[in-house]
C-alpha cells in the first residue's frame, strides 16, 4: 500500500472527511464593514482640509529632509517617465486613478471566498493602517510635490490626464490634496502583495511584489507623493503586521490519506488465546506395608 502524509494547514479534515476551515464572517456585515472602510478613507481625509499654509510649510521641511538624507530626487524619476512619451505618462496617470480601489477590493473578495482566515486578518490590517494614516493626515497636513514650487515638478495628471483632483486644491470638494503623508496608495498595494504571498503557496507568489513596486514608481513619477510618504506607509504597515498576527487554524494536524484506487488493508485478525491448561490428577501415594 502506497500512502503519503500531507500537512493540512489550509483545509484540515475532520474524521468525517469535511474540511475544517474557519467559518466565513456574515456577508452583509462584511459588506458594511468594507464599505465603511472605504468611506472613512474617502471622506475622513476631508477633515484635514483647509490647512493650506501648514501643508506647504511641512512640504518644504520634508523636501529639505529628503535632500539631507540624500534620497534620490523625485524629479529624476519623473524625468524618466516624461522621456517615455505622452502615452506612458497617460498610462501612469490612469494606473494611479483606477487601480488603487479595485485592486484592494478584489483582494478582499478573493480572500473572503477562498481564505476566510486570511480575510479577517487582512481586513483588520487594512483598517488599522487606514486609521493610522488618517491620524497623520490630521496631525501633519502635507502638500504633494506637484504643488511645491521648490520641487519644480510637473502635475502630470493636469497636463496629460486623466486627473482625479481639481486643478485648484482649494476648490476640490471630492478629495483632500493636502493628505500626502503617508501614501495609502502604496500602503494598501504593499498589503495586497503581503496578503497574497502569505495566503498562497505558488513559487510565483513573490511576483505580487511587482504591484507595490509599480505603484511606488507611479505615485512618485506623477509627483503625487514623496519617497518618505511610501517609507512611512511601510513603517505603519510593519507595526500593524507585528501587532495583528495571522490567527492559527482551528485545527492543525497531519492527515493520512491512502493512495487513490487502493483500498486500505483490513486489520489483521487477533490470534485466539490458548486454551487453559488443566492439571492432571495426581496418583495416590501408596501407604506403608502393614
Amino acid at each position: 500500500m502506497d500512502s503519503r502524509t500531507e500537512p493540512a494547514e489550509q483545509e484540515p479534515e475532520t474524521a468525517s472527511g469535511r474540511p475544517d476551515s474557519p467559518a466565513r464572517p456574515p456577508l452583509v456585515r462584511e459588506l458594511l464593514l468594507v464599505a465603511g472602510l472605504f468611506l472613512v478613507y474617502k471622506f475622513g481625509r476631508q477633515l484635514a482640509a483647509g490647512h493650506t499654509g501648514e501643508a506647504f510649510r511641512n512640504a518644504r521641511h520634508l523636501w529639505d529632509a529628503e535632500r539631507f538624507l540624500r534620497l534620490p530626487g523625485e524629479g529624476s524619476l519623473q524625468g524618466a517617465l516624461l522621456d517615455g512619451g505622452d502615452t506612458l505618462v497617460h498610462v501612469a496617470n490612469t494606473y494611479y486613478a483606477t487601480v488603487h480601489f479595485p485592486a484592494t477590493l478584489l483582494f478582499l473578495v478573493w480572500l473572503y471566498v477562498r481564505r476566510p482566515r486570511h480575510y479577517v486578518w487582512a481586513r483588520r490590517i487594512l483598517a488599522a493602517l487606514t486609521a493610522a494614516a488618517l491620524a497623520l493626515h490630521l496631525g501633519f497636513p502635507l502638500a504633494p510635490p506637484r504643488l511645491l514650487p521648490a520641487a519644480h515638478l510637473v502635475d502630470t495628471a493636469q497636463v496629460y490626464g486623466p486627473s482625479v483632483y481639481a486643478a485648484e486644491p482649494a476648490s476640490d470638494t471630492m478629495a483632500n490634496q493636502f493628505a500626502a503623508m503617508p501614501s495609502l496608495h502604496f500602503g494598501w498595494a504593499l498589503m495586497v502583495a503581503v496578503g497574497l504571498i502569505v495566503a498562497t503557496s505558488s513559487r510565483w507568489r513573490w511576483l505580487w511584489l511587482l504591484h507595490p513596486l509599480l505603484t511606488l514608481l507611479v505615485i512618485v513619477g506623477t509627483a503625487n507623493h514623496y519617497w518618505l510618504d511610501a517609507l512611512v506607509a511601510t513603517a505603519l504597515l510593519g507595526i500593524a503586521l507585528a501587532v495583528l498576527r495571522l490567527p492559527r487554524p482551528a485545527r492543525s494536524r497531519i492527515v493520512r490519506r491512502s493512495a487513490p484506487g487502493v483500498a486500505p488493508a483490513p486489520p489483521a485478525p487477533r490470534a485466539a488465546p490458548p486454551p487453559p491448561t488443566v492439571a492432571a490428577p495426581r496418583a495416590p501415594v501408596s501407604g506403608a506395608s502393614r
